[in-house]
């Protein structure tokens, strides 16, 4: 089969490339949000990083979440490209789609695992007394000090 380009290449290897390419832009896209969340670079969002009930109380509650599901969201990223990348250079279309299925499927392992550690975390973390007084409403703390 000739391709758009008038390269002659089989119809596996193109789809086996297209394939194992999305693996590795899927794999470096989840290792570079465990990179921001393990450095706490990650912003609080919508989209990326752990979202949980828990992570999205507060801006704190979501670092705390990302510090720790990092180094897991890191390692998926990572096992996700290699995996992508063997997958391409790899002749045999067999052991394409093994490596292909143990890519995918150490990728979500990985992230679901990072993802209960880090709801695990921000649900330790304490939450924050509601109210800017501290308790004290009503002008009570300034009576107690003056001795009123």
């Amino acid at each position: 089969m000739t391709n758009a380009a008038g390269i002659d290449a089989p119809a596996p290897f193109i789809v086996q490339t297209a394939l194992g390419a999305v693996l590795i832009v899927a794999g470096l896209a989840v290792a570079v949000i465990g990179a921001l969340g393990l450095l706490s670079r990650l912003p609080r969002n919508r989209f990326a990083g752990v979202r949980t009930e828990a992570s999205m109380r507060d801006d704190d509650t979501f670092r705390a979440a990302n510090r720790v599901a990092g180094l897991p969201f890191l390692a998926a990223g990572a096992v996700a490209a290699v995996a992508g990348g063997i997958a391409i250079a790899v002749p045999d279309a067999l052991a394409t789609v093994i490596i292909m299925v143990i890519g995918v499927v150490g990728l979500f392992g990985m992230m679901m695992a990072g993802g209960s550690l880090g709801n695990q975390a921000a649900a330790a973390v304490p939450e924050k007394p509601a109210g800017g007084c501290g308790g004290c409403c009503g002008g009570g703390c300034a009576k107690a000090l003056l001795g009123g």
